[in-house]
């Protein structure tokens, strides 16, 4: 050290922060700064309100109350979970729209796609009819099929009347219908982005493959399920992992048409959450249950990472 400071003509101190400061830490230091604002924003907007509803999930808490009337209640929001019908039916409701929306909505994007990219003359137009309403307003969406679905004045019944049904259904206004109503709704309205990414699949998919396919006497049907649907396997996994995660957290819709109602037919667990923080006021409750949503959500993603995992690599 004292070699270099003969050399360079600097004083001891000088001499240490030179090669203190070099180059490499000069750049992680302006890159951590510039990293700063996207941090204090992931504290402020996730991880803080993330450790406080775990804390309220403990608690019993009037949002009007203010945060002076916060009282430790230990387990009892969690005991209540499982006493609550209505968290029940939320739970039940959820899960059939899960097993309804995602492999019926995947099975008729993967058609839709696959006669899109094969045999449909104005393709392009069919895409974006398809698409557009996954980027419309879905307040818009919900206003239009209520219109549809009006039990007298809606086309749809109308034209049920027409064939001969002298009852057809009330759909969003019955109890036994309303569920699927919904269902059918957030079907038709995701599918143009399931179709635009099957699409984008199959035209990966090398051309080759379907004529050799043709010269061995395969036919289309076979040239599907032997070709098409094996190579199409990494996008139906990601598919499948995105809408399942997607499906519990369906709000806008029920929150528009049906409230939850009628008799909490088509209630589900965000819409729960929301009823009982926003409406009622009892945010340990509400945390409680979204608790219980997040372990949900994390044990259907841990497993479906390792399907995933072992689809690719087997």
């Amino acid at each position: 050290m004292e070699n270099k400071v003969i050399k360079t003509g600097l004083p001891v101190k000088y001499v240490h922060k030179k090669i203190f400061w070099t180059d490499r830490r000069k750049e992680g230091f302006f890159g951590w700064l510039f990293l700063l604002p996207e941090l204090i924003g992931i504290l402020l907007l996730y991880l803080f309100p993330l450790i406080f509803s775990l804390v309220l999930s403990f608690s019993e808490w009037n949002l009007v109350g203010g945060l002076s009337s916060i009282h430790f209640a230990g387990f009892d929001n969690f005991l209540k979970l499982f006493q609550d019908e209505k968290v029940i039916m939320a739970l039940k409701n959820n899960f059939l729209f899960t097993i309804f929306t995602v492999p019926i909505g995947m099975f008729l994007a993967i058609i839709l796609a696959v006669i899109i990219h094969t045999k449909v003359y104005m393709s392009s137009y069919f895409k974006i009819a398809f698409f557009i309403p996954y980027i419309s307003s879905i307040i818009a969406i919900g206003a239009v099929w209520s219109a549809l679905f009006h039990p007298s004045l809606g086309p749809i019944n109308q034209f049920l009347a027409g064939l001969g049904i002298e009852n057809p259904p009330m759909w969003l206004a019955s109890p036994k219908t309303s569920l699927i109503s919904i269902i059918i709704i957030t079907i038709w309205a995701g599918i143009g982005y399931q179709i635009i990414i099957y699409l984008s699949s199959l035209s990966s998919i090398p051309e080759e493959l379907y004529e050799a396919a043709s010269i061995d006497g395969a036919s289309q049907l076979q040239q599907f399920f032997k070709i098409t649907l094996p190579l199409l396997g990494p996008t139906n996994v990601f598919l499948f992992i995105t809408l399942l995660i997607g499906s519990f957290k369906v709000f806008d819709l029920i929150a528009f048409l049906t409230q939850g109602g009628p008799n909490n037919s088509s209630t589900v667990i965000v819409f729960r959450i929301y009823e009982e923080g926003f409406q009622q006021f009892n945010m340990g409750y509400a945390s409680a249950i979204s608790w219980l949503l997040f372990i949900i959500v994390g044990i259907i993603t841990l497993i479906s990472w390792k399907l995933q995992k072992r689809f690719v690599h087997s």
